[in-house]
C-alpha cells in the first residue's frame, strides 16, 4: 500500500512540474526600465534607448493621444477590462542588448529559455527563433541558407533600423494607430516581435519561431510583429508565450500585421498557455491579394482574460482566408475569441472553425464577424463553432455578425453547443479507463481534427496541456 501511495504522490508531483512550465522566475536586474506608468516621458525613454528617427517618435505620441481620448469598450466587452490599473504597469523593461549568440545571452534570460526547451527547439526542427524577455528580443538566430536567399527575420526594432524601405511601407497600413484603443496603445509603446520578409518564389521548408516571455511583476509586453511574403512566397510561423504566476495582473497587447503579395501563402500558428494573471488583448489581422492565402492556426489556454479576433481582408480576386482555434476556459477565466473575414475582392472565400471547452467556471465567447459588400460577387464563406460544456456552471456564448449582399454570394454557418457525453465516460470506465483519464480522451476527441492542423511538435504539446487542464475537472 504504501508502494502506491509513493508512486501516486510520484505521478501528481510530475504533473504539476508539467503544469506549471511556464510558472517561475529569477530574479533579473535590468538594465533599461521606463518605470511605471504611460505619459510622453515613458515614448521618450523608449525612443533614445532605441535611437529611433523622428518619425516614430511622432508617431507614438500621436498613438498615446488616440489611446488617451479613445474610451475602454464597454458595450459588449467584458468587465473584467475595468480592473486593468494602467498606472501600475510598467511599459519598458529590458536586460541587456539582443544577440546572434546563445553564449552572449544575460545569465538570468539564458536560464529561463533552457528551461523552457527554446535552444532544443532550434535545433531539432526551426529554420530560426527569436526569444523575447519581457520588452525585447534577447536571442536572434536565422539558418545561413535562408539569409542567402534574401530571407530577413529579426526584431521590429532591427527592421525598422535596418530595413526601413520594407518596413515603413507596410508598417501600421494593416492596422492603424486608431483601430481600437489596445492598437492605440501597442502603437505607443510597442517594443520586440519580429520583422520578416521572405522574397519572391522563395519557400520555406521549416518554420520560423518566436517566444513571448513574460518575467516581471506587474510588466505590460507589447511585441508588435509584422510579416512579409512577396509574390510566390511561402512560410510558417509560429509563436509561443508563457508567464510567471503572480498575484498581481500583468498585461500582453501585441498587433500582428500580415501582408501576402500576389500568390503568396502565410500561415501563423499560435500556442499560448499564459498564466492565470495576464490579460492578453491582441489585434492580428492579415491583407491577403490577388491569389494569396493566410491561415491562422490558434489556440488559447490560460490568461484571466483573452480577446482575440485573428482577421483577413480578402483584398485580392481568389484570395483565401482561414482562422482555426481553440480555446479552453477554466475557474477565473474567459476565453474571449473568434475571427473576422472582411472581404473586399471577387470570388475570395474563407473558412472559420472555432472549438471552445469550458471546464468548471469558465466562460468561452466565440465573436466573429463576415462582411461581404453589394458589388462583389461570387464569394463564399463556412464558419462552423463547436462549444463543449464541461460541468454544469460552466459557461458558453456565440455572437456571429454576418452580413451579406451581392449576387452569387453565400455564407454557411453551424454552431453548437454540446456536454460530455456520460454514456461515453461509463463505455470508457467499464473498459479499465479511469474517469479523468476518459474524460481528456473525451475533449481530446472533440478538438482532434484541428489539433492535427498545427505542426508535430505543438500538436504533441497541445494535446499534453490539454490532458493537463482536464486534471481535476471531474466531479
Amino acid at each position: 500500500m504504501s508502494s502506491q501511495t509513493d508512486d501516486r504522490s510520484a505521478q501528481e508531483k510530475a504533473l504539476a512540474v508539467e503544469r506549471d512550465v511556464g510558472n517561475f522566475s529569477y530574479e533579473t536586474s535590468y538594465d533599461f526600465d521606463a518605470g511605471k506608468g504611460l505619459s510622453e516621458r515613458t515614448i521618450d525613454y523608449i525612443c533614445d534607448v532605441k535611437g529611433e528617427p523622428d518619425w516614430m517618435r511622432e508617431f507614438r505620441k500621436k498613438a498615446l493621444k488616440v489611446f488617451n481620448d479613445k474610451p475602454m469598450p464597454s458595450s459588449w466587452a467584458s468587465p473584467d477590462l475595468a480592473n486593468i490599473d494602467f498606472d501600475r504597469i510598467s511599459y519598458y523593461m529590458a536586460k541587456g542588448r539582443p544577440s546572434r549568440s546563445w553564449d552572449e545571452v544575460p545569465d538570468e534570460v539564458k536560464k529561463t529559455f533552457e528551461r523552457l526547451g527554446v535552444p532544443e527547439k532550434e535545433r531539432a526542427f526551426l529554420a530560426g527563433v527569436e526569444a523575447q524577455f519581457d520588452s525585447e528580443s534577447s536571442y536572434s538566430s536565422m539558418k545561413e541558407e535562408l539569409a542567402k536567399q534574401g530571407v530577413i527575420f529579426v526584431s521590429s526594432s532591427e527592421g525598422l533600423m535596418k530595413h526601413p524601405e520594407i518596413f515603413r511601407q507596410w508598417f501600421g497600413k494593416v492596422i492603424p494607430i486608431g483601430d481600437n484603443k489596445f492598437s492605440a496603445l501597442n502603437s505607443a509603446v510597442f517594443s520586440g516581435g519580429s520583422f520578416i520578409y521572405i522574397p519572391k518564389g522563395v519557400k520555406l521548408k521549416q518554420p520560423l519561431q518566436a517566444y513571448f516571455r513574460i518575467n516581471a511583476e506587474e510588466m505590460g509586453q507589447f511585441e508588435r510583429t509584422l510579416i512579409i511574403a512577396d509574390e510566390g512566397a511561402e512560410m510558417m510561423y509560429m509563436e509561443g508565450c508563457t508567464a510567471p504566476q503572480y498575484e498581481t495582473s500583468a498585461l500582453h497587447s501585441a498587433v500582428v500585421e500580415l501582408v501576402a503579395l500576389k500568390g503568396a501563402k502565410i500561415q501563423y500558428v499560435t500556442v499560448q498557455n499564459w498564466s492565470a494573471s495576464v490579460f492578453n488583448l491582441v489585434t492580428k489581422r492579415g491583407l491577403a491579394l490577388e491569389d494569396a492565402e493566410i491561415r491562422w492556426i490558434d489556440c488559447n489556454i490560460g490568461s484571466r482574460l483573452t480577446m482575440k479576433y485573428p482577421a483577413v481582408v480578402l483584398r485580392g480576386e481568389r484570395a483565401r482566408g482561414e482562422v482555426l482555434s481553440i480555446a479552453l476556459a477554466h475557474d477565473g477565466q474567459h476565453q474571449d475569441t473568434g475571427s473576422k473575414m472582411i472581404h473586399a475582392a471577387d470570388n475570395t472565400s474563407s473558412n472559420i472553425v472555432s472549438k471552445s471547452i469550458s471546464i468548471g467556471k469558465g466562460r468561452a465567447t466565440y465573436r466573429g464577424m463576415v462582411q461581404m459588400p453589394r458589388h462583389l460577387k461570387n464569394c463564399k464563406n463556412n464558419t462552423e463553432c463547436d462549444a463543449l460544456l464541461i460541468n454544469t456552471n460552466s459557461r458558453t456564448d456565440t455572437y456571429p455578425a454576418i452580413v451579406v449582399r451581392g449576387e452569387g454570394n453565400s455564407v454557411q454557418h453551424e454552431a453548437s453547443v454540446s456536454k460530455v457525453s456520460e454514456e461515453q465516460i461509463f463505455y470508457m470506465q467499464q473498459r479499465g479507463i479511469p474517469e479523468a483519464e476518459a474524460m481528456s480522451l473525451a475533449v481530446n476527441g472533440f478538438v482532434n481534427d484541428l489539433v492535427r492542423e498545427f505542426p508535430m511538435e505543438y500538436s504533441v504539446e497541445l494535446r499534453r496541456l490539454i490532458d493537463l487542464e482536464m486534471e481535476g475537472s471531474v466531479g
